[in-house]
């Protein structure tokens, strides 16, 4: 009885996990912390980069002020598999981020896929913003 219950719980255990949950971006400890001053003097045109670095994300991080004055922060890894941890580029003017390893695109104003063969939207994290500060977080 112990043998065929074993062999159930493998069983299932095996069929639980799908492509799906591969395909995922991980989830990864994120913190990163910049004064607005500094981010206005580092951004161009209301968008920064920040490479691959500790608590930066899986391949670093997109902030990005929108036409509203809304900020929204991205990781750059792209969707379209996530294993490779290639990093988006934006493109010019700053509407899109395109992922050179496969050619998809993505909006910057909320992350979603704009061009295949992205299916789902770049990971977007929280944005606190204080009296001085912008944060990333999650």
């Amino acid at each position: 009885m112990r043998i065929k219950l074993t062999y159930l719980f493998i069983l299932i255990s095996l069929l639980s996990c799908s492509k799906d949950n591969i395909d995922r971006i991980p989830d990864v400890y994120v913190s990163y912390k910049i004064t607005l001053q500094e981010f206005n003097i580092k951004s161009t045109n209301g968008l920064l980069l920040v490479n691959n670095q500790a608590n930066t994300g899986v391949a670093g991080l997109i902030i990005y002020k929108r036409a509203d004055g809304a900020f929204v922060a991205y990781d750059r890894c792209s969707s379209v598999n996530p294993q490779k941890r290639c990093a988006v580029v934006p493109d010019d003017p700053n509407l899109t981020a395109t992922d050179p390893c496969s050619g998809a695109k993505f909006s910057l104003f909320d992350g979603s896929p704009v061009k295949a063969p992205a299916e789902r939207s770049l990971k977007q994290y929280r944005v606190i913003i204080t009296n001085f500060d912008l944060m990333v977080v999650n």
